[in-house]
Parts: structure tokens; C-alpha cells; sequence
């Protein structure tokens, strides 16, 4: 009994220095969240949830298909460090070099985002000036409300702005690719909301 209790002691020191994989992983899925919802990896936005669920995902892929590599490979440094030990250190690799990737991609594409808000901005302020000029009162008293439908991305938007009974719009097309005074045109008063519901 007294021979056994080294070992058992030995054992119960590697199973405290390895136990980092799964405590990391849960921390991590959060910080990966909170990243790909400030940086997201495409498009312009992603919700909290979703860049968890993203996070998740590629963390146990990651897990599973380089863990294991990852533990061979250390335990030909350290070959008195258990198997499982070994696997719990590359998984925690692992799901560290997951976020690190998450903010390197989400980093590279922040330029991409401003410059889409850029355009954004730019076709609502076109909007706004053409609809401030032209449109009835009811309309010009809303031209804060503007909904914008993006139709070619960065080049041509439709924009809405509704009635201030909220009953009709008075709808623009902007085509950034034309001269500020004659880019943007009349375009009725049908709502974006039903373009985009037709569209999808």
C-alpha cells in the first residue's frame, strides 16, 4: 500500500497540471463570442450567439483532429508525461490558437466593415438631401427614419423614409457611382420591407 502511494501521488500531479483543456474551452467559447461579435470574421455584424455558437464549433473540431497530434509530438520532449496529460495540453493549444485566429481574421476584415459603413453613410446622406429637397412635409419631417436596402453593395442603395402617420414611404434608388447631384432618383413609395421579403 505504502509502494502504490507515490505513484498515486505522481498521477494525481499530472492529472492537476493537465487539466486545463476544458476550463479553457469554456472561457474561451465566451471570449470567442465577445470577439466575433466586436470583429466579426465576414460581413458587417454578428450577434453575441451566433459568434459563440461559431467559436464552438471550430473549437471542437479543433479539439478533435489536433489534440491528439499535438500530445504526440510533446510527449517525444517529456516522455514520463502521461497520454491523456499530453492530449489536455495540445487540446488547450488548441482552443487558445482558435481565438488568437478569430482575432487575426476578425482584425484583417475590420477594414472592410468601416469601409461598408462608409458607404452606407455616404448613400444615406445622398438620400437624405435629395429627400429633403423634394419630398411632401410628411416626409421630410422623418428623414431620420431612413431604411436602406442595399441592391449592389457599396454602389447602389434604395432608401426609404416613411409618412409621419407611418402609412406610406417615399423611396429613392442611390447610385454612389454618379456625380452627388444626379445620383439619386425617385423610386415610389412600395417600403424596403417588401422588396426584401420578396427578394428573400
Amino acid at each position: 500500500m505504502d509502494g502504490a502511494r507515490p505513484a498515486w501521488l505522481i498521477r494525481m500531479r499530472w492529472r492537476r497540471a493537465g487539466a486545463w483543456l476544458w476550463p479553457s474551452f469554456v472561457v474561451l467559447i465566451v471570449v470567442d463570442g465577445v470577439v466575433g461579435h466586436l470583429l466579426p470574421p465576414a460581413g458587417t455584424t454578428e450577434t453575441l450567439v451566433a459568434a459563440g455558437l461559431l467559436g464552438l464549433v471550430l473549437n471542437v473540431i479543433a479539439v478533435i483532429l489536433l489534440s491528439r497530434p499535438l500530445g504526440m509530438i510533446l510527449r517525444r520532449f517529456r516522455p514520463d508525461m502521461p497520454t491523456v496529460v499530453a492530449r489536455d495540453y495540445g487540446g488547450t493549444v488548441v482552443v487558445f490558437a482558435v481565438t488568437i485566429a478569430l482575432v487575426s481574421v476578425g482584425l484583417a476584415h475590420r477594414p472592410a466593415i468601416e469601409a461598408r459603413q462608409r458607404d452606407i453613410s455616404d448613400a444615406i446622406a445622398r438620400a437624405q438631401a435629395w429627400i429633403g429637397a423634394r419630398a411632401p412635409d410628411e416626409f421630410r419631417r422623418n428623414l431620420q427614419f431612413v431604411s436602406l436596402l442595399a441592391i449592389q453593395p457599396g454602389t447602389i442603395y434604395r432608401a426609404c423614409v416613411p409618412s409621419v402617420d407611418g402609412k406610406r414611404s417615399y423611396c429613392v434608388i442611390v447610385n454612389r457611382n454618379l456625380p452627388f447631384p444626379r445620383s439619386v432618383k425617385f423610386s415610389g413609395d412600395e417600403p424596403n420591407s417588401v422588396l426584401a421579403a420578396g427578394a428573400g
